[in-house]
């Protein structure tokens, strides 16, 4: 049986080919790789979690899965799931949403050389690897036992990320009602009365969980330290970005209408309790 240090490069392979394979899609169209595609290697990385904490297949601990590692995977299919899924469904269903995903990558996916492609693809599966770290590095740790300490620590991140993925899915089930009802006007009620991008703010919640449910385990490991903090400053960093780009499309749609610039002036744009208000001058955010 290798320790945890021999067997962290294997399993991260694995989980690089898992999500490799599962955001295979991203080949027909290349957004799929960090939209649908997303979502589905997150999902494959828990359900391999799962597998490999339960089985070994030979070269891992034989003890199972502790309870927050069973929990924090589980999430991570969750999160996959409803994300691949609530893309895929918004992609069928709505022209407005296509058109946006044709302005942003439509004259480009004709002219992308595949090999830009299979760099993006590699890219954005290693992103989703680390991104997952805390959780491989907790299966891969477990010997049987663990302390209040850790378990606490799990379980509370475990608990942010939940809280999370509900604000994630209500506000992704609000902005489509509301825009069923009317398309052509922006969401001010439910949870964007508080904050403008909730779903955003759900992402980062979600992937702080993560972050904060393996703080209690890398002790002196500076590699884990590493990885993991390296994984969460860069999907904070993509969903910063991406909370952006959606200000900066509103603005366009909306700028020039009274009730939205009084609706922007008092709204916070993530974080009731932080008073940002705009990412756009924020030069170092693309």
């Amino acid at each position: 049986m290798l320790s945890v240090t021999s067997t962290i490069w294997i399993v991260l392979a694995i989980l690089f080919g898992v999500a490799l394979l599962f955001s295979a899609c991203g080949f027909k169209k290349f957004v799929w790789f960090m939209s649908i595609g997303y979502g589905l290697a997150v999902f494959g990385i828990g359900v391999a979690l799962m597998i490999l904490g339960f089985t070994g297949f030979g070269f891992i601990h034989s003890n199972g899965m502790s309870y927050p590692s069973i929990l924090l995977s589980i999430l991570l299919m969750l999160y996959g799931l409803r994300l691949s899924g609530f893309l895929i469904f918004r992609e069928a269903k709505s022209a407005s949403y296509r058109k946006t995903l044709e302005s942003v990558s439509g004259k480009d996916e004709k002219k992308m050389p595949v090999f830009v492609k299979a760099t993006i693809w590699i890219f954005c599966a290693i992103l989703y690897v680390l991104e997952t770290y805390p959780v491989t590095y907790r299966v891969l740790s477990y010997d049987g036992t663990t302390s209040t300490t850790t378990t606490i620590v799990a379980f509370v991140g475990a608990g942010i990320s939940l809280v999370a993925l509900t604000i994630e899915t209500l506000a992704d089930l609000e902005k489509s009602a509301a825009k069923k009802k009317n398309p052509h006007e922006f969401v001010s009620t439910g949870l964007y009365r508080w904050v403008r991008c909730p779903n955003y703010a759900g992402e980062i919640l979600f992937w702080t969980g993560m972050f904060v449910s393996g703080c209690d385990l890398y002790k002196g490991d500076y590699l884990a330290w590493i990885l993991s903090i390296f994984g969460y400053l860069c999907i904070l960093y993509v969903m910063l970005s991406g909370a952006k780009r959606l200000e900066g499309r509103q603005n366009k749609n909306y700028g020039a209408e009274g009730n939205y610039q009084k609706y922007i002036a008092k709204t916070p744009l993530l974080f009731r309790c932080i008073p940002l208000k705009s990412l756009q001058s924020w030069k170092w955010v693309k």
